[in-house]
């Protein structure tokens, strides 16, 4: 009897833990980064260009624009995107837009909402691509899980900033 008390304790600690995770953190953050051997203007170029995405984030499915702006800032895209054999569908609005300086991206993918904020600067013909990522979730079972998964998300938008900086140096220029 006394071994069960003991096991019901952990789990009721894990589950507990588990619980104040989605409450205390709010929001998942975290930075990664790519150098790529070419202009700012080529790669800012080569990154808002919607036929080449699925060159370097090869899960990407379809790109539809829903409603394109003038400048960019509020356009509204829906991208199908490939997960472990299962079709998801979300949608892309665009909040920032400055030419060879800046990309504001937030998504919504069924419960998932994210913010990319790429940020590009140039130095000695070197572009540097830098995001800044943000994860909530708008139920709260997925936002105790997201704190733990920090490092997949990180792991997944490096190896794409890496695909990017293969796809744009190995680009002929036209």
């Amino acid at each position: 009897m006394k071994t069960i008390k003991v096991i019901l304790i952990i789990i009721s600690t894990f589950i507990v833990i588990f619980l104040l995770t989605g409450l205390i953190v709010k929001e998942t953050t975290y930075t990664a980064e790519v150098s790529i051997d070419k202009s700012v203007d080529e790669v800012f170029t080569a990154f808002n260009n919607s036929e080449d995405v699925n060159n370097w984030i090869p899960e990407v499915q379809s790109f539809e624009v829903v409603n394109e702006n003038p400048g960019k800032i509020g356009s509204i895209y829906k991208i199908v995107v490939l997960n472990q054999g299962q079709e998801i569908t979300m949608t892309e609005k665009v909040l920032a837009y400055v030419p060879n300086e800046k990309v504001t991206l937030f998504f919504n993918a069924q419960g998932m909402l994210k913010k990319d904020d790429y940020i590009f600067t140039e130095k000695d013909g070197v572009t540097t691509v830098t995001l800044n990522a943000s994860c909530q979730s708008d139920t709260f079972l997925m936002a105790c899980v997201f704190p733990y998964f920090k490092g997949t998300f990180m792991e997944q938008d490096q190896s794409y900033l890496d695909n990017f900086k293969a796809f744009v140096e190995d680009k002929k220029e036209d």
